[in-house]
């Protein structure tokens, strides 16, 4: 009689068991899916259109890009409460650099070549050195992060008030303007290629972890398994393209195209957007967000020192000065996405990167990051930051006001740290 086991007295594997799939993971994304088919339902299928698709992944981007700095920071037990005003004060830096910097000091316009390139840079240095003197009073002056990210909360917002004197500046610059979605995609052919080099590179990661795991004599997955686990990256990653390409471009923006060229638009011509630039942007930070915290020294220490700082120290792990690199990292990716948030709207407002802090905070709780440090991933802050934004562009398209919006928001923040202490309880996961 056959027995029930998969070797010597050991049960029978499920195949989740048999996937290795994280168990936390499987039930953000049963929760996404859910999430998505019920405002589907309730907006009669406006939800999950291409359309509305494609402006879900480019409202998701800003928030998303933060949440993945905020992972290392709440992992060695800190909080950053400045990221939004920090993004408005980078914003603010590089509206004025196009607008008035350069015009007026240079007299270098709008349209020159150099107008984004060098504004980008002048944000992303001062959002790095406002990172940077954050994590230097915390780490070397010892003053909590709280005191100080909410100092700056109030500080860094004013300051970009101070620097636009309470001004919208815009239009940007076109060639900045590529980083905010519809006015910056890659197109159908071109979102095909990179769709392929992205799945080919997913399932290469695969078996190549899977080579290393044999030469290093670990267990491995059967190769079915893989194969299965492969089949379903690769599987999302082309129906994301494709998704993104099925959204088409306006016939009278493609007519104002051609006309701007001296051609005529054939009859019948369509054209998908396909990857917006903001979205690849995201992808190449979080692939090297997540090399940073599994394969370098850098992210050991951080998730040393997150599961116990006295033991990281007495390793001789500099904490103060990992402290600064963290902030100064987080500033950085403020910076970045205050080119993304100012690209889509085209132009600086005041009221940029406002709740931000929350948002992102959030993202990175919902997905998993503990408040108690020493645990958190990059993908998972990722999938908080499009849950909550899902949950945001749904309600409001059934029509929930704003403060409802924000009610609900804080419900579910406070139910998914309830759920992550319940789970890491029941896992014996301190």
């Amino acid at each position: 009689m056959a027995e029930a086991t998969s070797g010597a007295g050991a049960p029978r594997k499920s195949i989740f068991d048999t996937l290795e799939l994280d168990t936390r993971l499987l039930g953000m994304v049963g929760a996404f899916v859910v999430l998505c088919l019920v405002f589907n339902v309730v907006t009669d299928g406006r939800f999950l259109t291409p359309r509305n698709i494609f402006n879900l992944t480019i409202q998701t981007v800003s928030v998303a890009i933060m949440a993945t700095g905020m992972v290392f920071v709440i992992v060695t037990r800190h909080i950053d409460l400045s990221v939004g005003s920090l993004l408005a004060t980078c914003s603010a830096v590089m509206a004025m650099v196009q607008t008035v910097v350069l015009p007026q000091g240079l007299g270098v316009e709008l349209g020159n070549p150099v107008i984004a390139p060098v504004a980008i840079v002048a944000g992303l240095i001062v959002g790095t050195a406002i990172g940077a003197f954050n994590g230097w009073l915390v780490g070397y002056l010892s003053i909590p992060a709280f005191i100080v990210t909410l100092g700056g909360l109030l500080v860094w917002r004013n300051v970009a008030w101070y620097l636009t004197n309470g001004q919208t500046i815009g239009p940007l610059d076109e060639t900045f303007q590529l980083f905010g979605g519809t006015n910056g995609t890659l197109g159908e052919t071109w979102s095909w290629i990179i769709g392929a080099i992205a799945a080919a590179a997913a399932v290469w990661a695969i078996w190549a972890g899977r080579r290393n795991k044999q030469s290093h004599e670990f267990p491995v997955k059967p190769l079915w398994a893989e194969a299965l686990l492969s089949a379903l990256i690769a599987g999302a990653i082309l129906g994301f393209v494709a998704v993104l390409n099925a959204y088409q471009v306006p016939e009278a923006r493609l007519q104002r195209i051609f006309e701007a060229r001296g051609e005529v638009m054939p009859a019948g011509y369509t054209e998908g957007f396909g990857l917006p630039i903001s979205v690849l942007l995201l992808i190449l930070v979080a692939v090297v967000m997540t090399i940073v915290a599994r394969k370098t020294r850098l992210g050991r220490y951080i998730f040393a020192t997150g599961g116990n700082p006295d033991a990281a120290e007495l390793s001789g792990v500099n904490t103060r000065l990992l402290t600064v690199k963290i902030f100064a990292l987080m500033g950085f990716l403020c910076a970045l996405s205050a080119v993304v948030a100012a690209s889509r709207l085209t132009f600086h407002s005041n009221d940029i990167g406002t709740l931000d802090e929350l948002r992102v905070i959030a993202a990175a709780v919902i997905g998993g990051t503990a408040l108690a440090g020493g645990i958190g991933t990059i993908h998972g802050a990722i999938l908080g930051a499009l849950i909550m934004q899902s949950l945001q562009s749904g309600m409001a398209m059934v029509g929930v006001d704003a403060p409802f919006q924000n009610i609900v928001v804080g419900i579910v923040l406070v139910a998914a740290v309830l759920i992550d202490i319940i789970y890491r309880k029941r896992a014996g996961v301190r």
